[in-house]
């Protein structure tokens, strides 16, 4: 059976005929072509799925598109402007905060909710790790991940963010 759903994903409007069962993680990479949207676990184990939501990090093999009708959704495509990186996504690339990259896409998406819900907040190692908590790197070991994510910190404190 198929559902009508609107979405707006990455700052623009989607008007979709779906399966009624397809997941949020399915119509994104297979609908919409947000390849940046890995599916791995499929069990909200992972991270890898991770979207924002109305601003907040979810799993989004665990949603079911028609759950997300009217939703505000923001891929990792959606933190470049005009062909130019998220400093963010800078932040990881200068510090090596990815090997492999198959993480990469939702830890950043973690990251990014993380940063701004702390904004103006000191944070230690520790509470950063405890921030990106759920999104698996089978790669880094964290260390530069902990680093970019503090750099990219430092960056939206000084006003170097959008």
């Amino acid at each position: 059976m198929k559902v009508a759903v609107n979405l707006r994903v990455n700052h623009k409007d989607y008007h979709l005929d779906i399966d009624s069962h397809a997941t949020l993680l399915e119509v994104l990479r297979n609908e919409l072509a947000f390849q940046s949207v890995h599916r791995s676990c499929e069990e909200g184990e992972c991270g890898a799925c991770t979207i924002l939501f109305n601003g907040e990090p979810i799993n989004s093999c665990l949603m079911l598109a028609a759950a997300a009708d009217g939703a505000e959704i923001l891929t990792t495509e959606g933190l470049v402007r005009e062909g130019k990186r998220h400093p963010l996504m800078d932040a990881f690339v200068e510090l090596h905060g990815m090997q492999c990259g198959y993480c990469t896409p939702g830890m950043l998406m973690t990251a990014y909710a993380f940063i701004e819900k702390t904004s103006g907040q000191s944070l230690t190692d520790e509470q950063i790790r405890r921030g990106i908590e759920g999104n698996l790197c089978r790669c880094t070991g964290y260390v530069n991940i902990v680093k970019a994510i503090r750099a990219a910190k430092k960056d939206r404190e000084s006003g170097n963010w959008w």
